[in-house]
């Protein structure tokens, strides 16, 4: 997270109700080391406070909610390390989900695919898994499954069958997707999700360039859509 940002957050939230709260003003342009450093102990706390806020939640939230509603399972979406998800099993969650939120919580973090196996050995059978993030055929609903993790969700890929045809192109979005995943699941010569395992994939060097679209190398978004 960006510095300047955690400490907007913190102060939102310690100043909240008060009209207390406050940014750390930036240091000038031309401003020597000697000001830099004061600029880099200025954000020292918001840094602690962040991470004591971050660590507070499974903690705190988790058994509040256990509390309050006894009989309802609890979902933790976020989870990117084993240490993380661990922590959330020790806590008596019922579900650890794997997501790194679209990639606009912190850019340079590991993708969802990336982090899933350590996760699924962390939490063992303490826990169910569930994952998100850029699945967009029915050949990634296969590897997510094969790497351990329960259910996969899908977001972007149903946007877009509801962006192009409403409640139509949603339908035909799920269709191509129970095809595709009944076909890739045919060409590994397995008829169910629970035959799956790790060993049906291995890493291999990307074809293209990742981008959004990237899971559908023969589209041509170059290709002049205009009307006559």
């Amino acid at each position: 997270m960006d510095p300047g940002r955690c400490v907007g957050e913190i102060s939102a939230i310690l100043g909240a109700g008060t009209g207390r709260a406050s940014l750390a003003p930036a240091p000038p342009a031309r401003a020597g080391r000697a000001a830099r450093g004061a600029v880099v102990d200025a954000l020292a706390p918001a840094r602690f406070a962040c991470t004591v806020h971050r660590r507070a939640l499974v903690t705190l939230q988790v058994k509040r909610f256990k509390d309050v509603h006894p009989d309802l399972p609890r979902v933790l979406k976020g989870i990117a390390t084993a240490e993380d998800a661990d922590i959330a099993c020790r806590h008596g969650v019922e579900v650890v989900y794997v997501s790194n939120h679209g990639g606009r919580q912190l850019e340079r973090g590991r993708g969802s695919v990336a982090v899933l196996p350590e996760v699924v050995k962390a939490v063992g059978d303490r826990a169910r898994t569930w994952i998100d993030g850029d699945f967009v055929r029915g050949s990634d609903v296969v590897k997510g499954i094969a790497l351990g993790a329960e259910v996969v969700g899908l977001g972007r890929i149903a946007c877009i069958g509801l962006a192009a045809a409403g409640e139509a192109g949603l339908v035909c979005v799920l269709e191509l997707l129970e095809e595709e995943v009944r076909g890739c699941l045919g060409l590994l010569g397995v008829t169910r999700f629970d035959e799956l395992a790790a060993s049906y994939l291995r890493a291999e060097t990307p074809v293209t360039s990742p981008s959004v679209v990237s899971a559908f190398p023969l589209l041509d978004l170059d290709t002049d859509l205009s009307w006559p």
